[in-house]
């Protein structure tokens, strides 16, 4: 029944109800996304029956979503954008196209007809971005490996998706008109539209944003608002122009993703984020209307598993034939392994247009429940998942490495693993030094990051697994002078230093720390003689640390 209250008072008891159930589940231990999902459904329709006496929930769940994709879009650069493309765009459509075949091929053996098939063999490829930036970005996975493919893969998702709903939309509208669907007019207004506004963006992020951001960052409170008004007008323009608000707010951020304010916009924008994200996951808990679920459980369920599962098995292949680690398809693929608020819009569509009824809208709804619900507890443990399956990752790891070994010198006085801050400093004191230094990364775009003359000409790359047992014996270890890790993951420098002794390295090996706490746990490789030395990052400049290894070689040469 409704609550004899106005919309301030209903929000005030939403926000009550939101905050006491986001309590109890903290103290649980359990992500907080269901928590809100959960308030969503007991105030939806389902239950208590209050949202829609709430206007303004919807109105806060928009801007939050277009501040999310703003502070993504404020993330990336060009350099990252180029490097990301091409694996992001095979990743994107091969997932897809794996995915609706199957998806449709399930729903054909639970009696659909063709057409409901093919829906919802469509609706389940999609993944969320909205979730899966929360989670990663909570995690702090956004910046790795897995997280930037996982991100360019859900930006090639979205475009596919916002393409799906216009020709979808056009049909259904020439259809109510009695008049024929021009797919020619429509693309072309979609190519002009999209075109003119991506100039906009480029002449403004040349010539116009940053002088004005010079002037606008003299004032924080300037800055905050200046910015939320950027990224809402920009969302507002594209869906004018018939995109959606989300593409809008991605470009808006990536406009100043190059200046030099982007670090202090996303820091004053992220608590307003967090805010306004309960609202968009207590909207779409009351969005879900199980009354048109009815028979459709038993389908539910496998096409949830097959998404859950189904979907790092899928990236897994295809990111293994580009040449990846098995480990980053997993990760990559658990971190997408959802379906997307855009499926329940997709869905909610085509039954406008005559083509499901609202059986298949509530088949969808519940799908989406439980792999939203799902992921939400995958991504947190994502590593350890990873870790566990390490040795059927392992037998599905590619055998050859990216950089054949015959393209490597034969000798060179350092190798270093992982190009991160520290590893970049390392590197340019190594070369300082006179070094010829092999850097290994499983990162391709630690390849962009080679800009100086100086580091090309003295630094090779090759893109390898430091977890792979077999890799370390392609690379020439024998008559290395000294090997650093700079990979903060104690397994992986366990398993990297005990592959390297096997391969025949007789130099030091150092491994990286980010905490004091982790130290104790390479104390028997320390004692065997499996790990030299453990640096710490933050309290060691890298010319600190190469000296203390300078001073490891020479006690072992005198040995």
């Amino acid at each position: 029944m409704a609550l004899e209250l106005d919309t301030f008072g209903i929000t005030a008891l939403i926000l009550a109800l939101a905050a006491t159930v986001a309590f109890l589940a903290h103290r649980a231990r359990q992500p907080l996304i269901i928590a809100f999902i959960v308030v969503g459904i007991v105030v939806g329709p389902s239950a208590l029956d209050w949202v829609h006496e709430a206007e303004a929930l919807e109105l806060f769940a928009e801007i939050g979503i277009a501040i999310l994709l703003f502070l993504v879009g404020l993330k990336l650069d060009v350099n990252l954008v180029r490097s990301v493309g091409p694996v992001a765009l095979a990743t994107g459509l091969g997932q897809i196209a794996i995915m609706a075949v199957v998806g449709f091929g399930i729903a054909l053996l639970f009696g659909l007809d063709l057409v409901a098939a093919a829906v919802v063999g469509v609706a389940i490829t999609f993944s969320s971005t909205i979730i899966v930036v929360k989670l990663l970005t909570d995690h702090r996975q956004l910046d790795q490996l897995h997280g930037r493919v996982a991100l360019g893969l859900l930006i090639v998702q979205d475009v596919v998706v916002i393409v799906v709903m216009i020709v979808l939309t056009s049909i259904g509208t020439g259809a109510t008109d009695g008049a024929s669907f021009d797919l020619g007019a429509e693309a072309l207004r979609i190519l002009l539209g999209g075109g003119g506004l991506l100039v906009g963006i480029g002449v403004a992020m040349r010539w116009v944003l940053p002088w004005l951001l010079d002037r606008v960052a003299t004032s924080q409170e300037l800055l905050i608002v200046w910015s939320v008004a950027w990224a809402i007008g920009v969302a507002a323009l594209t869906d004018v122009l018939g995109f959606s608000i989300e593409v809008g707010a991605f470009l808006a951020g990536f406009a100043l993703a190059s200046t030099r304010y982007r670090e202090q916009v996303h820091a004053s924008l992220s608590g307003l984020r967090d805010f306004l994200l309960l609202f968009f996951f207590i909207v779409l808990g009351a969005e879900l209307d199980f009354a048109a679920i009815g028979a459709q459980v038993p389908l539910a369920i496998a096409l949830s598993i097959f998404v859950l599962v189904g979907t790092p098995v899928t990236m897994i292949g295809i990111m293994s034939l580009m040449g990846y680690p098995a480990r980053v398809g997993f990760l990559a693929g658990l971190a997408i392994a959802q379906i997307s608020e855009f499926s329940l819009i997709l869905i909610a569509l085509t039954r406008d247009i005559g083509l499901v009824d609202d059986d298949i809208v509530g088949l969808v709804t519940l799908v989406a429940l439980i792999t939203i619900a799902g992921s939400s507890y995958l991504i947190p443990y994502s590593e350890r998942f990873a870790t566990r399956l390490e040795p059927l990752l392992s037998r599905l790891q590619r055998r050859t490495p990216r950089a054949a070994p015959d393209s490597l010198q034969q000798h060179y006085d350092a190798i270093v693993f992982g190009h991160g801050r520290f590893g970049s400093q390392l590197i340019r004191e190594l070369v300082g030094e006179g070094c010829r230094v092999l850097l290994v990364e499983w990162d391709p775009f630690a390849e962009v990051r080679l800009q100086d003359a100086e580091l090309e000409t003295h630094v090779d790359v090759v893109f390898g697994d430091a977890r792979s047992p077999e890799f370390p014996e392609t690379l020439p270890v024998h008559d290395a002078r000294f090997i650093i890790s700079t990979v903060p993951d104690v397994d992986t420098n366990l398993v990297l230093a005990a592959a390297l002794r096997r391969a025949g390295a007789r130099c030091p090996i150092a491994v990286t720390v980010h905490t004091d706490d982790q130290t104790h746990l390479y104390r028997q490789a320390l004692i065997d003689g499996t790990v030299s030395t453990v640096l710490h990052p933050f309290r060691e400049a890298a010319d600190d640390a190469l000296e203390a290894l300078k001073r490891l070689e020479a006690a072992e040469r005198d040995d």
